[in-house]
């Protein structure tokens, strides 16, 4: 399955506008070492909008290259044209690539059904797998999750960058989707909760400069803290969001009932709490298991209106 810290990497460009292949070479061998686990190559990120043909196969040739069967490479290809798309795609799957990020058509607006059809028509003709990239705030088009369930029924199409954030449709995408299909977050401010409620991984842009840290954070949870009234609708839902993804799940609503010899088993240990629950008392559980043996110090950071503890020098990660 297509999972774990994936990062959108820049194309790194000298001043005349040329791609600059010898930092290309260093940022590829930077990502090997920082343990990243998939290289996107001519994502949106990495300038696909400004690559013309040519330049857009020899940069995936080169960093395939590069790569040398270090790192997975997965080759963004996809335009607002379906035969574009179709074209490069096929030229791409000559590569040793692990799949295609192939985003919706931008500009045109088509409906799901030309959706649908569009990506269909391209995962006919080709082999290797597909990865929908559903980013509606750049292309003004919404792949909706009843049309991803749909496409997910195509045996070439294997995962979905949701880059909404909107964490609902985590749950819808994992019920109509089914368990062998990829859920992948496009969204870094939301990616923890993503992959807390059932997401697979992110394709993040982040991690172009906080690389081991990202994959850190989707190592991250081997069990699950829930900090809050236990009769909390919120608290009780946390809970089942953790135990659905597979997590040992401990509620507590202090800091005395913390089980710390069954907590200290576990290299990486999660903590969540209820939208109620005080940040203090929150601080005090992160407190004490940043105290047992090999945890480390974690930090707080603020996304908007809401307090996130992201896993950053630490195996400790607190939402």
């Amino acid at each position: 399955m297509l999972a774990g810290s994936m990062v959108a990497l820049v194309t790194p460009m000298d001043a005349d506008g040329a791609i600059n292949y010898a930092d290309l070479g260093r940022l590829i061998d930077f990502h090997v070492g920082e343990g990243t686990q998939y290289l996107i190559i001519a994502g949106t990120t990495g300038e696909s909008a400004t690559l013309d043909h040519d330049e857009h196969l020899e940069l995936l040739r080169r960093s395939c290259e590069i790569a040398a069967g270090r790192i997975p490479i997965i080759a963004g290809t996809g335009s607002n044209s379906t035969m574009q798309t179709l074209n490069l795609s096929r030229a791409a799957a000559k590569l040793p690539i692990a799949a295609l990020l192939i985003v919706t058509p931008y500009y045109n607006k088509p409906t799901q059904e030309g959706m649908y059809r569009h990506f269909c028509t391209i995962a006919d003709a080709l082999e290797k797998p597909v990865i929908l990239y559903n980013v509606p705030g750049r292309t003004a088009v919404d792949l909706k999750p009843e049309t991803v369930a749909r496409l997910a029924t195509h045996g070439n199409i294997a995962s979905i960058k949701e880059a909404t954030g909107e964490l609902d449709r985590v749950a819808t995408l994992r019920q109509t989707c089914g368990p062998d299909f990829s859920l992948l977050s496009g969204d870094d401010a939301t990616c923890c909760d993503f992959m807390l409620g059932g997401g697979d991984g992110v394709i993040s842009v982040t991690a172009n400069v906080a690389a081991a840290a990202m994959r850190r954070l989707c190592d991250a949870v081997e069990a699950m803290v829930v900090v809050g009234g236990k009769n909390s609708a919120n608290t009780k839902r946390l809970a089942e969001i953790a135990e659905g993804n597979g997590c040992p799940v401990y509620l507590v609503e202090t800091e005395d009932e913390l089980d710390l010899e069954s907590l200290s088993a576990y290299e990486c240990v999660g903590v969540t709490a209820g939208a109620s629950t005080p940040t203090w008392m929150i601080s005090r559980v992160v407190r004490i298991l940043e105290a047992l043996p090999g945890k480390g110090e974690s930090r707080l950071k603020q996304y908007g209106s809401k307090l996130v503890w992201l896993l950053l020098a630490t195996n400790i990660y607190v939402s």
